[in-house]
């Protein structure tokens, strides 16, 4: 099939590499435009230009898709399907409606639960026991298209948003070349999505990382795992940031600790182990295991202990 590809993270990098391996013809990869990263500003490629490069498949960076200018070469090009997987721009009727299959969107939730731009981070911080990869045809809203197939993909108990990313990475590429198949073959499922089950996975922004001790130790530690490795949940010891990756959760009834819990308040370091920090929420105990402060490497807690001196009833905040 001849085919524009539309998407810009690692997911979307992953997929495009596997239609190009089952032998579609990528007439061209649409993507976002480049943008500065980290310290020295270095202009950074997104995921899925790298991957085109590599593939010798032409790349359009458009600031919109929307433009008149844009959507003529889209005309020019003349694909029979447009996929899209995370891509970062909603397309406008006059896209949706310009390929002889239409535009196929591979989405990473099992809709219409978490619609939007951050589904595989919201499933873990919820406390999802599973997701999946579902395909869908695109129509003008968000992720609100007739869905051709779903694959679930069970969420493991320690799993975090880089796991479980490359999981439904894996997944998507079988389940997407069949329902391509399907529509070739005028046999692919439009099943309407349930709009009262509906719910929405908002943008990340690095303040949803900033840790709130009087939470439960349960919903902390599922947000440590769902913002791992970004952007990261975080806090603050002595006035440095702590960013903190990895942690488990405790019931007060499983710890003894030098200062009696009742008299703790959330965010107080209750407890120092040989391999971990124990902290104070609003219910229960959050034993850090692998943490990060400002200016370090990333270490878990026993190397980190070995190296800075960290005393009780010290408050993070």
């Amino acid at each position: 099939m001849n085919i524009v590809y539309m998407g810009t993270p690692e997911i979307a990098a992953v997929i495009l590499k596997a239609l190009h391996e089952a032998g579609h013809h990528i007439l061209a990869a649409v993507t976002q435009q480049d943008k500065p990263k980290g310290r020295g500003n270095q202009v950074q490629f997104p995921a899925v230009k790298e991957v085109a490069l590599s593939l010798n498949i032409p790349v359009y960076q458009p600031k919109k898709v929307r433009e008149p200018e844009f959507i003529e070469v889209l005309k020019e090009l003349n694909p029979e399907a447009i996929v899209v997987t995370a891509f970062g721009q909603i397309l406008p009727k006059t896209v949706l409606e310009l390929p002889k299959y239409g535009c196929i969107n591979v989405h990473a939730s099992l809709l219409p639960k978490y619609r939007g731009a951050a589904p595989i981070q919201w499933s873990i911080i919820e406390g999802e026991e599973k997701t999946g990869i579902t395909i869908m045809h695109m129509d003008p809203g968000i992720d609100t298209g007739d869905m051709i197939s779903k694959v679930e993909v069970p969420i493991a108990p320690k799993e975090t948003f880089g796991s479980l990313h490359d999981k439904l990475a894996e997944a998507a590429g079988p389940i997407l070349l069949q329902s391509l198949a399907d529509l070739e073959a005028g046999t692919a499922a439009r099943i309407k999505q349930e709009d009262e089950k509906s719910t929405y996975a908002k943008i990340l922004d690095k303040s949803l990382g900033h840790i709130d001790f009087n939470q439960p130790a349960v919903k902390i530690e599922r947000l440590i795992r769902g913002l791992n490795p970004w952007p990261s949940a975080y806090t603050t010891l002595e006035g440095k940031m702590l960013k903190i990756w990895e942690a488990d959760a405790l019931k007060e009834s499983e710890v003894l600790s030098e200062i009696p819990l009742s008299e703790a308040v959330p965010g107080e370091i209750v407890d120092i182990r040989k391999d971990a920090l124990l902290i104070q929420t609003a219910e229960g105990i959050l034993a850090v295991k692998e943490l990060q402060l400002e200016g370090k490497k990333r270490m878990t807690a026993e190397s980190f202990l070995r190296g800075y001196e960290v005393k009780t009833k010290t408050l993070l905040q």
